[in-house]
């Protein structure tokens, strides 16, 4: 299948992009051979990615909707990726327009591409920022959020690419740290115990992304400590809120578990 449109100034279509990947697993348009060719090869490893993917976009779009409906007027999508299928600022938008929407990512050709994808709105900006520089990413937010009202961060299948070594808990704390009252969290994170997740399973997935930082239950959930969960807890994605007329997969258990939580 050929590429339709030329790609945007700085991105480099023929090498994979996890974040393209990610579209692609989602049935978007926002990739090219190059790839749809890497993430083939990932679903011939880990056949579940693909319903992993859109289960945890379906628990992303639940969220920002009881995030929004709660007040929220603030949110801030780290390791954004590509504004891709059902993304945050269309969803907020949906029930309050006013809302602004801050798409956070490491990579330059992601932020490009993100900022080609998304137009002029005045509500919707791009920062090229990383988690693990937690000062630098809020010192770029400055401007963009006012830390005097309640923001919510979305932490989506990100914080797996974070090893133990960079601290990962105390750079959400930062976050956490910086919020009003009434502020919010959400997160998904890949789970560990496993069984598919063999030495050369791993191998094959790290060469297309990341080195996988994948976490039992309980440390996931400390990423939650001084906010307040809101029901269900921490729970597979499917299992969040979900909407009784929305159709479920037929799948084994997520691959990973989410939540959201409140700051008092």
């Amino acid at each position: 299948m050929t590429d339709p449109r030329p790609a945007p100034e700085g991105v480099d279509p023929n090498t994979p992009n996890v974040a393209r990947m990610y579209d692609y697993f989602l049935g978007g348009k926002n990739n090219f051979a190059a790839d749809r060719a890497a993430a083939q090869s990932i679903l011939a490893t880990f056949p579940e990615t693909r319903s992993s993917a859109i289960e945890g976009r379906a628990f992303l779009a639940r969220a920002v909707r009881t995030l929004v409906e709660a007040g929220v007027r603030q949110i801030v999508d780290i390791g954004s990726g590509l504004p891709t299928q059902g993304n945050v600022h269309e969803i907020a938008h949906q029930t309050a327009p006013d809302t602004r929407v801050t798409y956070v990512d490491y990579d330059p050709v992601v932020c490009s591409h993100a900022r080609a994808i998304l137009g002029g709105d005045p509500n919707v900006s791009v920062v090229r920022a990383d988690l693990r520089e937690a000062d630098d990413l809020l010192d770029k937010l400055d401007g963009l959020v006012d830390f005097g009202r309640p923001v919510a961060f979305l932490l989506f299948a990100v914080l797996h690419f974070v090893p133990d070594s960079a601290k990962p808990h105390e750079l959400v704390g930062r976050l956490r740290d910086m919020s009003a009252p009434g502020s919010y969290l959400a997160i998904s994170h890949g789970r560990d115990a496993r069984p598919e997740l063999t030495p050369e399973a791993l191998e094959v997935y790290n060469r297309a992304t990341a080195a996988l930082a994948v976490r039992s239950h309980e440390e996931i959930a400390r990423f939650f400590d001084g906010y307040e969960l809101l029901e269900p807890g921490l729970v597979y994605p499917e299992d969040w809120r979900p909407d009784p007329d929305e159709p479920r997969l037929e799948q084994a258990p997520s691959a990973g578990f989410s939540g959201v939580g409140r700051k008092p």
